[in-house]
């Protein structure tokens, strides 16, 4: 099964949605610097210096963020639990995993839904659902949208778009056992509509009357960047001036954990689980399952400056595409994933010299870290710069959820100039030539940001991130 050591969890996503023509002025003012103005273009780039998009109504802004996570539901508590390096991963004790090959994850523990959730659904939904409306609902609080605030938008022109690559699983797999333990007759009423991938969307909007765009995308792993990709895209189209984006997954049950065994896809180092989840080094033997939510509020920024919104970060543009060649293992010439990268640039209208920070999906297994430092060096020509770096060290590999609360870090890193370490760097892979921020965090003023999320079925998904210029 050494095909399943590959770069992540893979699905099938819903009919892509057309990408429409983005561009933007090419350059750069720093958020943490709003007077000084820099422009990163090579010789070679600047003769036809890619232009970014300058239409109000189609420059997207992110305004709010929200998680659920390991380390808490407060993005600027999570983020500096990033920055000092601390694990997110322990044994798991929610049930008795003592007889699988894997016993560890980064299992949430403590989480609390009050003032978000009602009692009642508190009690029946799955967490995957849980997770998806907590976050969605934080989202907005630090949007300035939380409570009543919400009523001053035009909610038939805002939408949700939170995927999963799982769904409601606990849900699911009581079902199934109901029905094998005790007949159909004791399969609970919401068996379908809280296992089914799109109801964290149709429940966060239901509970908030958001009538816009409204579907879950299911890529695996690649989801949240799926997400965020086609929630722009309804934004510059002119069908949404808001969208809630971003993923969730709560997959750390028995079934969960023992699907991914099957697959052989996890570490299995028990007697060490902190230092289990170890990008690029030589040592690594498989990722570790996490759960959580990330999402982040976009607005056009025309909508966001008509309401005073905080604006804590500009969304460039994105891609999305299949590799086209394997279930589980990634190109061996890494085309899909570099081509992604490409499509994302151009349509940011961001030339590869302004990238100056990657957040790599880099999941720990064999084959998926080192097919995705090929590829990305297949982009950038020189590693000069580029600093890279790795949040599943610390909070495992979410999953659909992953690239949201690796979205999140990203956008942070731009708002603090902060880089969180990749931690468990013992003996880096000669080939990774790249500033990894090995174990320790780094000053670094971001221009221009990618985050990457690959998965299973070959989905490719990167979106490009970059402070905020009036």
């Amino acid at each position: 099964m050494q095909a399943l050591q590959s770069s992540s969890l893979r699905a099938s996503p819903p009919n892509p949605l057309l990408k429409p023509s983005n561009r933007q002025s090419h350059q750069i003012t720093n958020a943490r610097h709003p007077t000084r103005r820099r422009t990163f273009i090579s010789a070679s780039a600047a003769v036809s210096a890619p232009k970014r998009e300058t239409d109000p109504k189609k420059r997207v802004v992110i305004t709010g963020m929200g998680l659920v996570s390991v380390f808490g539901n407060d993005v600027d508590a999570y983020y500096e639990k990033l920055l000092s390096g601390e694990s997110g991963i322990s044994l798991i004790d929610r049930f008795d995993a003592s007889k699988f090959p894997t016993r560890f994850g980064g299992q949430i523990r403590g989480f609390s839904s009050e003032g978000y959730i009602d009692g009642k659904n508190e009690r029946r939904l799955d967490d995957c659902l849980k997770y998806c409306i907590v976050a969605g609902k934080k989202a907005l609080e630090s949007a300035n949208l939380g409570g009543d605030k919400l009523n001053t938008i035009d909610k038939q022109r805002a939408g949700v778009l939170v995927g999963t690559g799982m769904g409601g699983l606990t849900v699911f797999s009581d079902g199934v056992q109901a029905l094998i333990e005790k007949g159909h007759r004791r399969i609970s009423p919401f068996f379908i509509p809280y296992a089914i991938t799109n109801m964290g969307s149709a429940l966060l909007a239901i509970d908030l009357g958001l009538m816009g765009p409204n579907y879950s995308i299911s890529t695996a792993c690649a989801t949240s960047n799926y997400c965020f990709y086609a929630a722009a895209n309804h934004i510059r189209r002119g069908e949404a001036d808001m969208m809630i984006a971003g993923g969730t997954e709560a997959a750390i049950i028995p079934i969960g954990l023992g699907g991914f065994v099957a697959c052989r896809a996890l570490s299995q180092r028990n007697d060490d689980p902190k230092t289990a989840s170890r990008p690029w080094d030589k040592q690594r033997d498989g990722f570790v399952m996490g759960e959580g939510a990330g999402v982040l509020v976009m607005e056009s920024l025309e909508h966001a400056m008509k309401r005073g919104a905080p604006i804590v970060a500009e969304y460039l543009g994105g891609a999305v595409n299949c590799d086209a060649h394997h279930m589980t293992d990634p190109r061996a010439d890494g085309l899909g994933v570099s081509s992604c990268i490409e499509s994302c640039l151009e349509d940011a209208g961001v030339s590869p010299e302004e990238v100056n920070y990657i957040n790599a999906h880099a999941t720990s297994t064999l084959a998926g870290d080192l097919a995705e430092i090929n590829a990305i060096k297949k982009v950038f020509k020189s590693t000069a710069g580029i600093k890279i770096n790795a949040t599943k060290s610390m909070i495992g590999h979410c999953l659909g959820a992953a690239g949201g609360l690796e979205a999140i870090a990203t956008v942070k890193a731009i708002n603090t100039g902060w880089l969180h370490p990749s931690i468990n760097q013992f003996n880096p892979e000669p080939a990774v030539d790249f500033d990894t921020v090995a174990n320790e965090k780094k000053q670094h003023e971001v221009n221009v940001a990618i985050s990457n999320s690959f998965g299973f079925g070959g989905h490719n998904s990167v979106v490009a991130f970059s402070a905020f210029t009036p």
